[in-house]
């Protein structure tokens, strides 16, 4: 009654070829096998006793089952590595990010040191105006220490990189320099209450430059220490963060302040 009754079942139209399929696949398994008391009477044929037939059918089914474990074993074994090997990589993903994001800072802290270093030798090349008044005003024959000093401050202010504002630097350097030199063998300009402000002004900005070189340095080593070190390096270099040069001091004598 019960199989009469699944007999007419409907069956979808879209699942039809699939249940055929998998009928006639069921159908060839079944017509190529053989029962055992087919082989058993097979093996009467050819005078093979039926305990024989017997045995040999246990010992192939035990093999084909024995085969069976080990493809399952091998499956399993196949997806506990794909598993490990997935979370390997997801691992790997996370430390990268999080390294590179490490890294990032990093270079985002040295570079805002050096915006404080550039702020400070800005502030020094803004001075050279001053200086070269005061020059004109006590030295009008002093036309070549106008012109270093003009010329210098024109470095500074092309130089776009920081290697190019260090030369620039030394340009400043030389021309601040030259200037001190000039002041010292010129009483009068010496005394000026001008020349005293501005000496206050080039020791306030020596001081802070020295300072901010010193904070960058320090940013710098950490930066570098850090893509150099294993295994920050695998990082690094795939995604360019290169090692940066420290910024040396060209000069660090700070201007005296004339006594009263």
């Amino acid at each position: 009654m019960n199989a009469m009754k699944n007999a007419d079942n409907r069956i979808p139209e879209e699942i039809a070829p699939e249940v055929l399929e998998l009928a006639s696949r069921y159908y060839a398994d079944y017509t190529q096998s053989y029962s055992a008391s087919e082989l058993v009477a097979a093996g009467k044929e050819v005078d093979i006793p039926a305990e024989f037939i017997q045995k040999a059918i246990r010992e192939v089914q035990a093999k084909r089952e024995q085969k069976q474990q080990q493809q399952k074993r091998l499956a399993h074994l196949r997806q506990q590595l794909l598993l490990i090997g997935a979370g390997i990589i997801a691992a790997l993903t996370v430390w990268s990010a999080w390294t590179y994001n490490s890294l990032q800072s990093s270079n985002a802290r040295v570079e805002a040191a050096w915006a404080q270093v550039e702020n400070q030798l800005q502030r020094r090349a803004d001075l050279i105006p001053n200086l070269v008044s005061v020059t004109q005003a006590y030295a009008k024959q002093e036309k070549e220490l106008v012109s270093l000093l003009v010329q210098s401050r024109q470095a500074y202010l092309q130089a776009a990189t920081p290697n190019e504002k260090a030369a620039a630097t030394v340009q400043i350097n030389q021309a601040i320099d030259r200037f001190q030199d000039y002041a010292a063998a010129n009483p009068q300009l010496r005394s000026s209450q001008l020349f005293t402000n501005l000496q206050y002004e080039l020791a306030g900005t020596e001081n802070r430059l020295a300072v901010e070189r010193m904070r960058y340095n320090q940013a710098v080593q950490a930066y570098n220490q850090k893509i150099q070190s294993f295994p920050n390096l695998l990082v690094a270099g795939p995604f360019g963060f290169e090692k940066k040069p420290f910024f040396q001091a060209t000069n660090t004598d700070v201007p005296k302040i004339p006594s009263e």
